[in-house]
């Protein structure tokens, strides 16, 4: 009715021949709901795109537009930002609380030389960060320590000469870490054992500067660490031990060691800086290298819990040791002084000292001997085994209990070989005077092939074979069945149950019709 105030009486107020009326009227009715609250009077403004990106539902690319700076205008639906191939030398505080969804984020070919505390900080769902092809010198421990749910990071070819041994301590959930074409020259591998324990499956040291490595650290890691440890292409020096400990891992089928078969080399001389050999592919001077003390059985060692017991080994051999250092069943390197709560110490001497044995001091411990630099040598390997005291009245020997088992058992089998009781009870009785012979008497007899026990000694036991007949008594016996016996048998009237001696050919005929000729 407002609009029609307007028109023409003759024109309606939606008629379709006039566009500039249509219009009108439309804006006019959108006026009108407006002010009676019955539509909203301004349309929702849409998330912003930073103008050098291209944004997607959930996918944020800013690849390769010379950024300098991160934009701030960032749709906050975006799972993956792409922020590669730019010219990014810093990231400021707190810049992904913008993007609470994120979960992949590749910042790779830029120019980062280092990360502030909270550089991560709000940015607990992501699970991939590529930051490969930078220029960070060092990953300290507050780098990544914010992102929890981390799974794989990528380091790669970057500047990177030492590693914070508590880097990682923090990202229980990390699977792959790749830290090849750096400069690292030494690494905590350590610290890695408590990732090994829950998902760390690839940590990729390959390409760096690692003069030397603890190969007896390297041998307890975990199985699956072991699986996924690139070493190739590092100037380890030559020895012994690591030869033999990759030709464990080539044998047991491990992929670190087999698809970079070639690639292993190590360095003959620290003062020829070119003497890098193949050792895994040209083996002719390891061929010579036996099993060392890593592959001799642990020396065992039993103790009683509560007792305090000391684990030393020989180390007259050694010409100078700067120190020593054991380690744990647990996979924890034990340096001198001890542990944190000192239940393990560890002497001058390079002895271990458990002050109270626990059932969890359980287990192999490795004493390793440190040589300048960083050369490590096992000492020895010690298997302990806490037990707790036996009570006073278990006391048997396992000697005794063996023999008197096999005295009741041998009992057990006489009294069932000469007392087991008759089966056919009425056998076993003498049958009366004036009774005829029971049924299974006569089968029973007829049957048995052994001499009687009961004959005299002047009975003499005759050669010719008996036919014995059997047929119904018909004066009084009622028709049962009764012996027969032939004319020559002896001693036909015997009180006892008849038993005839023949082989098998009398037993068979017995049942025929067939008189046996002898």
């Amino acid at each position: 009715r407002a609009v029609q105030r307007f028109l023409p009486s003759t024109m309606s107020p939606w008629a379709p021949t006039d566009p500039l009326w249509a219009r009108v009227a439309k804006l006019l009715l959108l006026f009108q709901l407006c002010d009676h609250g019955r539509a909203p009077c301004a349309s929702p403004v849409p998330h912003s795109c930073p103008p050098a990106c291209i944004c997607t539902s959930d996918l944020l690319s800013c690849s390769r537009q010379m950024l300098q700076r991160v934009p701030r205008a960032l749709p906050p639906t975006a799972t993956t930002l792409d922020l590669s191939h730019n010219a990014l030398t810093q990231l400021h505080d707190r810049w992904l609380a913008a993007l609470p969804h994120l979960e992949a984020l590749h910042i790779n070919h830029n120019q980062i030389k280092d990360l502030s505390p909270q550089a991560f900080h709000n940015a607990s769902y992501l699970r991939h960060l590529d930051m490969s092809s930078n220029h960070l010198h060092a990953v300290e421990m507050h780098y990544f320590n914010a992102l929890v749910s981390l799974e794989e990071l990528l380091l790669y070819n970057n500047r990177i000469t030492r590693v914070d041994e508590n880097a990682f301590t923090k990202l229980s959930g990390l699977r792959k870490v790749y830290l090849s074409w750096n400069n690292l020259t030494t690494f905590p591998f350590h610290s890695v054992q408590g990732l090994g324990n829950y998902s760390l499956r690839t940590l990729d040291l390959s390409s760096n500067s690692l003069s030397s490595i603890p190969v007896e650290v390297l041998a307890a890691l975990p199985e699956n660490i072991g699986n996924g440890l690139y070493l190739h292409n590092n100037p380890i020096r030559c020895s012994c031990q690591l030869y033999l400990m990759l030709q464990r891992w080539k044998q047991r089928g491990f992929s670190s060691v087999k698809d970079f078969f070639e690639e292993h080399t190590c360095k003959v001389s620290d003062n020829v800086p070119r003497s890098l050999i193949k050792f895994l592919k040209y083996n002719q001077m390891f061929e010579n290298c036996s099993a060392g003390p890593e592959d001799v059985h642990p020396m065992p060692f039993p103790v009683m819990v509560g007792q305090t017991l000391l684990l030393a080994c020989n180390t007259s051999l050694l010409a100078t040791a700067t120190t020593y250092m054991w380690i744990s069943p647990h996979h924890e390197p034990i340096k001198h002084p001890g542990n944190s709560n000192r239940s393990l110490e560890v002497y001058h001497n390079g002895s271990l000292k458990i002050a109270v044995a626990k059932p969890w001091h359980s287990g192999v411990y490795v004493g390793l001997a440190i040589n300048s630099p960083h050369n490590f040598s096992r000492l020895c390997e010690i298997n302990v085994t806490v037990h707790y005291p036996k009570p006073d009245g278990e006391t048997f020997s396992t000697g005794l209990t063996t023999l008197l088992g096999c005295i009741v058992s041998l009992v057990l089998v006489i009294i069932y070989l000469y007392l087991t009781p008759c089966r056919c009870l009425s056998c076993c009785k003498k049958p009366a005077p004036l009774s005829p012979p029971q049924e299974c008497s006569a089968q029973s007899s007829i049957l048995s092939t052994t001499p009687p026990t009961t004959d005299g000694p002047n009975r003499k036991v005759s050669a010719n074979k008996h036919v014995v007949f059997l047929e119904p008594i018909r004066d009084s016996q009622n028709g049962k069945i009764r012996l027969a016996l032939g004319e020559d048998f002896p001693d036909a009237k015997h009180p006892k149950v008849l038993q005839l001696k023949s082989d098998s050919e009398s037993i068979s005929s017995v049942f025929s019709d067939t008189p046996i000729v002898s």
